[in-house]
């Protein structure tokens, strides 16, 4: 459980302490009881910030998680000549962050799709929207780099795929072959495809 700033706003506490559920426990994996805990906010203070709840909650989680994965995507495209080099680079800090947390926190948006159910309707469109976002990202990076916008789409389509599936492979492993090795895979179809920026 990660330690949270007092001094942090109580929405943003709120915020950190269900993202931080999310990616080691899932939406159904704790209590309110527990996330206000952890947040240190009464139940009053959660109902003040999100009149939905938990699953309000969940969902401002969720958009704060696909914000922080979009503007790092954008840090590395803009530091990398190469689409190919960036996504070795996004792909090598997924496998930082998931070794340091001992194999434990995984990707928010994959561990609450897996547990969803249809009922889940507000959560699973906020998890789609984030998806499509990464993917656009991706995509618009691949066409800038000369790919065709089908094949663009098409291999921004494979690399979320690949991405969330060897990240679920390797916490279940407890070693990072399967990003490791994913990431090549990856990198080694698509830098023939692409040129670098100039």
């Amino acid at each position: 459980m990660t330690k949270l700033d007092p001094q942090t706003p109580t929405r943003e506490r709120l915020i950190g302490a269900m993202l931080d559920a999310l990616r080691t426990r899932g939406f159904h994996g704790i209590g309110l009881s527990e996330l206000l805990t952890q947040a240190g906010a009464p139940k009053g203070v959660l109902y003040h910030h999100f009149p939905g709840g938990k699953t309000e909650l969940a969902i401002a989680a969720i958009e704060s998680a696909i914000a922080g994965m979009l503007a790092s995507l954008d840090r590395l495209l803009a530091a990398h000549a190469h689409p190919a080099d960036a996504l070795e680079a996004w792909m090598a800090g997924a496998q930082k962050l998931l070794l340091a947390s001992g194999f434990e926190r995984g990707c928010p948006l994959a561990t609450v799709a897996l547990e969803s159910t249809p009922e889940d309707l507000t959560l699973r469109a906020t998890l789609s929207a984030g998806f499509a976002a990464i993917r656009e990202r991706l995509s618009g990076a691949l066409q800038q780099h000369g790919m065709s916008d089908t094949a663009a789409r098409q291999s921004a389509m494979l690399i979320v795929a690949a991405y969330e599936g060897a990240l679920l492979q390797a916490r279940v492993a407890g070693n990072v072959n399967a990003m490791a090795d994913t990431c090549a895979a990856l990198v080694s179809m698509i830098r023939p495809q692409l040129r670098s920026r100039p």
